[in-house]
């Protein structure tokens, strides 16, 4: 019997992966499920958090947010926050933490008073979430830049160290804020970000370089045409500086320093000499080499012996400044900046932690926030395996240090030499390697 004409074979059912698609698809449209998704992930580790605290000799809350919250205390008392020992930042950290310092006498209600300020860095985390999703969303449609803003807001090692404690949440905000001030051409706004989140933690100044040098007279201007050159000469070298000296460049600059500035008198005023000796003069001559994934570590480990006032050895910490500034603010700024500002940023940020004498995992944060800016066109999403080749060898040399450091910290085995050492240079080898993928990708 013959088949009738025009009839073809009956359409497959609907498989279970065009359904994941659909949800998948869904999930992105609308701006709510994402946010929600990302407030109850962070919700679950929070409470995670307060119940490992409670059971476990091994503490969930970083070291560093009691810190945080003992300084708060004293500040409460009137007492400068400097009194806790190594409190090591602006004293605006720990009047944001106030409430952290607010006792009643019903425990639950301390519970979450204390929890204050993982509250206010988690959310600091969606805050920045969103602002990154407003940038993406200028080079590609709304469900996408979601897509991409994900890699932030449902990352578990962003949402743990926030609810750990750790306030690099706060700087996700403020640095995304300036990048969305600066491409919304907001010079005030962004001069006053600038200065104060330099003033807040001291790195955002690598920044200050990229920006200038991508504020030209073209990108600034309403107009966007490009200016006609009347003469055929090349202009001279007084010509090329006042050309570079433009009123925006000129305005950022000033409402940047000035914001810094006052700030930094202010807090001296009110606090003195160990505002800037514990704030600023202290990260000069930092010989943490505990949790520290720098090759400098065990270098840091021998130096930390000596007395500080030992001229009779060489400290090469004292130079590690120089391939770490000079990449991050000279080299990388001028290579990559005019081409796109979002990716040198994240390699200025990618060098200055790769390259900087103390290096804990809280500084991941810091170029993790700028990550999804780069990758829709970068070769690691380009090309998959390579992406996840470059993944898996970032993961597998981070644990091998975390392995050597486990060994170190908690069984008291030493491990300096060689398995510390050699797990650092191979960590610091990985991050380098992608460090020239992301310039590449620019150039």
């Amino acid at each position: 019997m013959t088949k009738p004409s025009g009839t073809g074979p009956p359409e497959p059912p609907a498989t279970s992966s065009s359904g994941a698609s659909f949800l998948v698809t869904t999930f992105f449209d609308r701006p709510l499920p994402l946010y929600l998704s990302a407030a109850i992930f962070r919700l679950v580790f929070l409470l995670y958090g307060l119940w490992q605290d409670a059971n476990s000799p091994v503490k969930y809350t970083d070291i560093d947010y009691l810190v945080f919250t003992d300084a708060a205390r004293f500040v409460s008392q009137g007492q400068s926050p400097y009194e806790r020992e190594t409190y090591r930042y602006t004293p605006v950290l720990a009047w944001l933490l106030l409430p952290t310092a607010h006792v009643t006498g019903n425990r639950i209600l301390d519970v979450a008073f204390f929890s204050f300020g993982k509250v206010l860095f988690a959310i600091s985390d969606l805050v920045a979430g969103w602002l990154l999703e407003k940038v993406l969303a200028k080079s590609m449609d709304a469900p996408r830049a979601r897509k991409f803003a994900t890699i932030w807001l449902l990352n578990p090692m962003v949402a743990t160290i926030s609810t750990r404690g750790s306030s690099e949440g706060l700087l996700g905000v403020l640095v995304m804020a300036l990048l969305w001030a600066v491409f919304e051409r907001r010079v005030t706004l962004a001069g006053l970000l600038l200065g104060f989140s330099v003033h807040f933690k001291i790195y955002p100044f690598i920044y200050a370089p990229a920006i200038v040098w991508w504020m030209d007279n073209e990108r600034m201007s309403s107009n966007k045409t490009k200016p006609t050159s009347l003469s055929s000469k090349s202009p001279s070298l007084t010509a090329k500086i006042l050309n570079f000296i433009t009123p925006p460049r000129l305005q950022l600059a000033l409402i940047s320093l000035t914001t810094f500035l006052t700030l930094n008198i202010a807090m001296y005023l009110i606090y003195g000499t160990p505002f800037l000796q514990e704030t600023y003069l202290h990260h000069v001559t930092r010989l943490d080499h505990r949790h520290n994934f720098s090759p400098y570590n065990t270098q840091l480990y021998l130096s930390s012996s000596l007395p500080l006032s030992s001229s009779s050895s060489f400290r090469i910490e004292k130079l590690a400044f120089l391939p770490q500034l000079l990449l991050s603010t000279v080299f990388i700024p001028l290579v990559t900046a005019k081409k796109s500002l979002p990716t040198t940023m994240l390699a200025q940020t990618f060098a200055f932690v790769t390259f900087n004498k103390v290096c804990t995992s809280q500084y991941f944060l810091w170029y993790m926030v700028l990550l999804p800016l780069y990758l829709p066109q970068s070769s690691f999403v380009q090309n998959k395996r390579f992406g996840l080749a470059a993944l898996v060898l970032w993961v597998v040399a981070q644990g091998a240090w975390l392995q050597q450091g486990f060994e170190l910290e908690f069984l008291g085995n030493s491990t300096y030499l060689p398995g510390l050492w050699l797990a650092s240079l191979a960590f610091f080898g990985v991050n380098c390697w992608i460090l020239g993928v992301i310039i590449g990708d620019v150039r």
